[in-house]
């Protein structure tokens, strides 16, 4: 008698028990799930937060560039030093995308993101000032020859509508063929594809 007692005693507890078992083993459960997934790590999708810091780059082409100070122009550059911006890593190679703007005596370049691993990050850091200078090519030897030239060549005939040209006249309008390319030059802004483009992030 005893036995059948208590085996009744046993599975009415155990009805009675049961949403409440069943409870506590969903709880465990999800616990175990949770610190599964807090071990293993999810992917990290917050947006890079942003500190100060340096990034080291030059252009992205090897090419040199001749850019009037009062344009804007859109030009890619790499990043040429392992870097960080906050808890982002830049690896050698990143891509830095952004343009040239007008500034006070020249141009700067203002990066807006960087690509890394197909996946753009936004970013706001701007370049030291480039200032503009004579454009080279007007000014180079080989410019300034040839101005001379067109001087000398413009002396002389003025020396033989005027008369006789002598060495002077020549001279002389060679010497303000020099004077002329080097006044009328052009004013640019040359950014080489080697010259470093520092950026500083705000």
């Amino acid at each position: 008698m005893k036995p059948l007692v208590l085996g009744t005693l046993s599975a009415l507890l155990a009805i009675s028990l049961g949403p409440l078992a069943t409870s506590a083993q969903a709880q465990v459960f999800s616990s175990q799930r949770n610190q599964n997934g807090a071990q293993n790590g999810a992917p990290n999708s917050t947006p890079v937060s942003q500190g100060r810091a340096e990034l080291q780059t030059t252009l992205e082409k090897e090419e040199t560039l001749y850019l009037d100070k009062s344009g804007t122009y859109r030009y890619d550059l790499v990043i040429r030093q392992d870097s960080a911006i906050g808890n982002q890593r830049l690896p050698v190679g990143t891509v830095v995308r952004g343009q040239f703007e007008p500034a006070d005596g020249g141009l700067v370049y203002v990066a807006n993101s960087v690509e890394i691993a197909d996946r753009i990050y936004q970013i706001n850091a701007v370049s030291q000032l480039f200032r503009d200078v004579k454009d080279p090519r007007e000014t180079s030897a080989g410019a300034i020859l040839t101005d001379a030239a067109i001087g000398a060549a413009g002396g002389y005939v003025l020396g033989e509508v005027f008369g006789r040209p002598d060495l002077l006249e020549v001279l002389g309008g060679a010497a303000a063929g020099v004077v002329i390319g080097n006044t009328t030059a052009p004013s640019v802004v040359v950014i080489g594809s080697k010259d470093p483009i520092v950026l500083t992030s705000n």
